[in-house]
C-alpha cells in the first residue's frame, strides 16, 4: 500500500518575513540577521513580486561604493520567485528547486504569502520520510 505524498505545508515555515521594494538592504540585512534567515519574499501590498537572498545582499555590499542605507531591494531583489500552493506535493516542489536551483519557494494562499519552504525544510522533509517510512 502506497502512503500519499505530503504537502508543502506540513514542512513549510508558517510565520513568514517581507520586505516592500523600495526598502533598503541595511534595513533587510538587519532584519535577516535579527530572525536567522536567508530568503525574504519582497512583496507590494499582499503581490510577491520578487525574492531577496542573503547571497543577494552579500554580493550588492561586497561591491565597492555601495551603500546599503541608500540602494533599495528592487534594485538587487531577484524578480518573479518560485511560488507555490501550500497544498503543492512536496516531491514536485523539491524536483523544481533542485532543478532549478532555488533556494526556497514562496509559499502564496489566495494571493498572500502563508509560508517559505526552503531547502532546510527540504531536508528536514527528507529526515522525516526516511524515518518514517522506510526504517525496517
Amino acid at each position: 500500500m502506497s502512503k500519499t505524498i505530503p504537502a508543502v505545508r506540513k514542512f513549510m515555515t508558517t510565520t513568514p518575513f517581507t520586505v516592500e521594494p523600495g526598502a533598503v538592504l541595511a534595513a533587510a540585512h538587519a532584519l535577516m540577521k535579527d530572525k536567522h534567515i536567508r530568503h525574504l519574499p519582497v512583496c507590494e501590498g499582499s503581490k510577491v513580486v520578487g525574492m531577496l537572498s542573503d547571497g543577494d545582499l552579500y554580493r550588492a555590499e561586497a561591491v565597492t561604493g555601495v551603500d546599503a542605507s541608500k540602494v533599495t531591494i528592487q534594485d538587487i531583489m531577484t524578480p518573479k520567485p518560485y511560488t507555490v500552493s501550500p497544498d503543492a506535493p512536496i516531491d514536485e516542489v523539491v524536483q523544481e528547486m533542485a532543478g532549478k536551483k532555488f533556494g526556497s519557494a514562496v509559499v502564496v494562499d489566495n494571493g498572500r504569502v502563508v509560508g517559505m519552504f526552503t531547502a532546510t525544510d527540504a531536508l528536514s522533509a527528507f529526515a522525516e520520510l526516511l524515518q518514517t517510512r522506510l526504517k525496517h
